[in-house]
């Protein structure tokens, strides 16, 4: 059997450089004969053998050039032959095109991949696809992942939450999810329904593209799809909206308010000072025991990235609320945290309406929302990144204490309030 080797060479991430050629099965015989796609896979040591179901006399074969001899004219013959051509082609183009795939995202190929692949687009055999059963198994992975890199709990929910979204996508606009078609019209067709119909803002377009590409990304890597049209899919920018955070004097009189009365407006508050004064996450700081406590830090492993070390010293604040619950910080779910703060500056009397502008596609909506409904657990966070680099605290050790590593992420958080515009225009240009 005669071989016949182009001197073509694409490289696959991982894997020596790839050859391929096309073959006859019978290159003796005197009759029609199949040609063959063939590669050389060096890290399986095996040839990848596919029929492109075209036949062709050895006498209308150039083996020199791997083709179909070139007869000029119009004849049926000459036509065949150019048809034949243009058939090879496909093959050559569609492994150039697998073969950079996967380069793009630096993952192996195997000729079960290839077959599968060639499978699909020149036998039309589809992989089966059931994208919200797939899903489904990703969720299960993430949430039982023990491997160290396991994901907090509120990005878990984040991704349900996603899976949500785009059921309610297929379900309102009738267009049938697969990953083997999920391409940049279908992707389109998901910003629009985000932003028009679910009046998404930004940052939560940007946030859940990001979840959307993480799980085609997985699903690619599983196999279960060869569609990586998710690489092109641009996330939109995000906007800088105008988010709140309490300066110093604010958190002083939050905490000196009288809630004797009311004792789950008492907890809420504790809790909330208690991170406007650690920079703590909630997740964090709502699972702190006196285990935690050495030599005046609170040094406990960060939720969100287990990788990371808090070490956070203790000040007369946190030291108090941790003492007067006696190192056991009262238990609620950040749901409720949410729903009971706004309640809890509600009472305080933090009612004056405030302006924030959001992004909803290229539209720029300007809303008046009263102060305590801005009011989240997060705010907390944002508060002692902004007290401290008020105070002229080095952003380094602001960022050890929060535990950030990104300077621009970190810098995000900080929102000096009017008053701080003022004085430091004020003390600058006395």
């Amino acid at each position: 059997m005669l071989f016949l080797c182009l001197n073509i060479e694409i490289v696959a991430p991982k894997l020596a450089p790839m050859n391929f050629t096309y073959k006859l099965k019978e290159p003796k015989s005197d009759k029609e004969t199949l040609i063959y796609f063939r590669s050389y896979f060096l890290n399986e040591n095996k040839n990848f053998i596919y029929s492109t179901g075209e036949k062709i006399s050895p006498a209308e074969w150039d083996f020199e050039n791997r083709q179909p001899n070139d007869l000029n004219g119009r004849t049926k013959k000459a036509e065949n032959h150019r048809s034949i051509k243009t058939q090879l082609d496909r093959y050559r183009s569609f492994f150039t095109e697998i073969v950079n795939r996967y380069k793009n995202i630096n993952e192996d190929l195997n000729i079960e991949i290839i077959r599968q692949r060639f499978n699909e687009e020149f036998k039309k055999i589809k992989a089966k696809d059931d994208f919200f059963r797939i899903y489904d198994e990703f969720i299960a992975e993430k949430e039982n992942d023990y491997s160290g890199n396991a994901i907090s709990n509120s990005t878990l929910k984040r991704y349900k939450c996603n899976k949500t979204l785009l059921e309610d996508f297929e379900s309102k606009t009738k267009c049938k999810l697969s990953l083997g078609k999920f391409d940049e019209k279908i992707y389109n067709r998901f910003l629009k329904f985000c932003i028009e119909n679910r009046e998404h803002s930004a940052n939560t377009v940007h946030r859940n593209v990001g979840l959307l590409k993480t799980f085609l990304l997985w699903a690619f890597k599983k196999q279960y799809s060869f569609n990586n049209s998710f690489l092109n899919f641009k996330k939109p920018p995000r906007f800088r909206t105008d988010e709140i955070a309490l300066n110093i004097k604010q958190v002083e009189e939050i905490y000196a308010h009288d809630f004797s009365e009311n004792k789950k407006y008492e907890k809420v508050r504790d809790l909330f000072v208690f991170a406007c004064v650690t920079g703590m996450r909630f997740g964090n700081y709502s699972r702190i025991s006196k285990n935690d406590l050495q030599a005046d830090f609170i040094r406990v492993i960060d939720l969100k990235d287990k990788s990371k070390k808090l070490s956070i010293p203790l000040n007369n604040i946190s030291r108090s609320i941790l003492e007067k619950y006696e190192y056991n910080l009262p238990r609620i779910s950040n749901q409720k945290m949410n729903e009971y703060i706004k309640e809890v500056f509600k009472e305080l009397k933090f009612t004056d309406e405030i302006k924030k502008t959001m992004k909803y596609g290229d539209q720029l909506v300007e809303k008046n929302t009263e102060f305590y409904k801005r009011i989240s657990s997060h705010t907390a966070r944002r508060s002692f990144i902004t007290i401290m680099k008020n105070k002229r605290v080095p952003d380094k050790v602001i960022m050890s204490y929060t535990g950030h590593t990104s300077l621009e992420v970190f810098n995000a958080y900080y929102r000096p309030s009017e008053d701080d515009k003022i004085n430091y225009m004020n003390e600058v240009f006395k």
